[in-house]
């Protein structure tokens, strides 16, 4: 049995099959030796490429070029000649870029980048038939859709509309001039992100590559102009901590991996005899532990994609309240965050935040109307045209209205003794990660009959209560309650760049959104 899996991932990997030794003999897929293996490779060249091509030894047209070469080796090596539908949707939306109406270069990058994706994702459906592998194709071309539309919202803003026209967040990404050939394809390609990302913001990127990243940053902190307070004089800091304690973080969420989550597999929730026989508490228990030992394997990808970035000295953010350097700018994920969530819109706003600064800067800041249905489904399509993926945002919006209508009638009651806020946020703790757990159950399952096979072993219950609550306490909202409560999942997903998230990042050794976000919900 094992053989003929082995056999299946050989057949499906279409990349190089230089490691096979390797991956026979650690027992793990061709395709994530592979990943796993130019992630390595891609760590040791950011390290050179800092030191040794930075922007004092080298000019930016050479660290552009290096960086997109790379990138493409990458992928060529990884995906075989699957790699050429990348190129295809950069060199397709490069033309589109300069050749455009600038008054609708924004429209027509997002049906391009979007409908490309979903073509390729409903050919992934088929050829794989589920099957997912995992560093398949798909995972870099979503991180490129996201690019290619966040350059061109951004390139619309500046060249299109005026500045009381853009909000706080808008007017510092606005770009605008078009981007040269090279300097586009090291954004979309650059070895750093171009697997798992996260995506950045062209401006923040392009600042790397010239060498004003930091320096911009330091600036930023010290308020100074004419480097009065000496911030231009100083060696600009280093990220090895950074990155020691981001690899660190790996290696715990690989052994965790080898050791826990492989015990718990996601498909015995659906095991008829499991289902049929096991009482609900230990259905509800199983599936809660199955979804926790699931998450490891997204910590490691997204927390080592930042390492690599910030080995190259990408990704720093200032300076932290004791003065010492915080390279989280274009964090993924707050661990601690995730884990200790007491509402459904904490646990977003720390899972995969790129994604969520992404969705929110594209669709639910511009949308007129049903931005929160809108983002959703964005989100959802983003991920691929599987059932369970569909399954699992349409339930998120219940629980994502309900959770906003308990806190606002309900949270203000237990804010006035010490001991009611601790029991309150015990409870909502519990209840966020068992809803977290019911909502993302179908994203990992894909498909519809073991979906409802799950749903109905758990009588559906989180989706009743969530429309009853939304229900029966929408007209209980206290007029006087923080407008904060009322933002929704994505409100507050990012600031003005990814330097916002950058705080909430920091709060763990360092989110959705797979490159997946719960608003993939993985």
């Amino acid at each position: 049995m094992g053989e003929r899996v082995e056999s299946a991932f050989r057949v499906e990997t279409t990349g190089s099959h230089w490691l096979l030794p390797v991956s026979d003999y650690l027992g793990f897929p061709l395709d994530q030796v592979n990943f796993l293996a130019c992630q390595l490779f891609g760590l040791a060249a950011a390290f050179w490429f800092r030191l040794y091509l930075s922007p004092s030894h080298a000019n930016p047209l050479v660290r552009h070029a290096v960086a997109a070469l790379l990138g493409v080796v990458f992928l060529i090596f990884c995906f075989g000649w699957y790699s050429a539908h990348i190129l295809t949707l950069v060199l397709a939306s490069y033309l589109i870029i300069i050749k455009a109406d600038i008054n609708n270069v924004h429209r027509y990058s997002m049906v391009t980048a979007m409908g490309y994706l979903t073509a390729c994702q409903v050919s992934r459906v088929f050829i794989y038939n589920y099957g997912v592998l995992s560093t398949d194709f798909s995972g870099p071309l979503m991180i490129v859709t996201q690019k290619i539309t966040t350059l061109a919202f951004q390139l619309h803003d500046g060249m299109c509309k005026k500045s009381e026209q853009l909000t706080s967040e808008q007017k510092p990404l606005a770009i605008n001039v078009r981007p040269s050939l090279i300097e586009y394809l090291s954004y979309n390609l650059n070895f750093m992100s171009v697997f798992v990302g996260p995506c950045s913001n062209y401006k923040e990127y392009v600042d790397f590559i010239e060498g004003r990243h930091i320096r911009r940053r330091l600036k930023q902190h010290f308020g100074t102009c004419n480097g009065q307070n000496g911030y231009d004089k100083t060696p600009d800091p280093s990220p090895l901590n950074a990155v020691c304690r981001k690899l660190l973080i790996c290696c715990g969420c690989t052994l965790f991996f080898l050791t826990v989550t492989r015990s718990l597999p996601i498909t015995y929730n659906v095991d008829p005899h499991f289902v049929s026989h096991a009482p609900f508490l230990t259905r509800l228990t199983y599936a809660f532990f199955s979804i926790q030992a699931a998450r490891p394997k997204f910590y490691f990808a997204w927390t080592i994609a930042d390492a690599v970035n910030n080995a190259a000295g990408y990704g720093f953010s200032g300076l932290d309240e004791n003065g010492k350097p915080s390279w989280d700018l274009i964090c993924n994920l707050n661990i601690l965050g995730i884990e200790t969530a007491t509402s459904f819109k904490a646990f977003i706003d720390n899972w995969n935040i790129q994604t969520g600064v992404w969705l929110k800067s594209v669709c639910y800041d511009r949308a007129p109307k049903h931005r929160l249905a809108l983002t959703f489904f964005l989100s959802a399509l983003w991920h691929g045209v599987y059932p369970g993926y569909y399954f699992t945002f349409i339930t998120a919006i219940p629980i994502t209205m309900a959770a906003r209508a308990v806190r606002k009638s309900v949270r203000h009651y237990f804010l006035g003794f010490r001991g009611l806020k601790l029991g309150y946020d015990i409870l909502t703790w519990a209840a966020t990660q068992l809803a977290i757990c019911y909502t993302v159950m179908p994203f990992l399952l894909l498909a519809v009959e073991p979906t409802l096979v799950y749903y109905r072993s758990m009588y559906f219950h989180v989706h009743i209560i969530s429309i009853l609550a939304a229900i029966a306490l929408h007209w209980k909202h206290k007029p006087s309650e923080p407008s904060a409560a009322s933002k929704t999942c994505f409100s507050s997903s990012s600031s003005s760049s990814s330097s916002s998230s950058s705080s909430q990042c920091s709060a763990q050794g360092q989110p959705v959104h797979s490159n997946n976000n719960t608003n993939k919900v993985d």
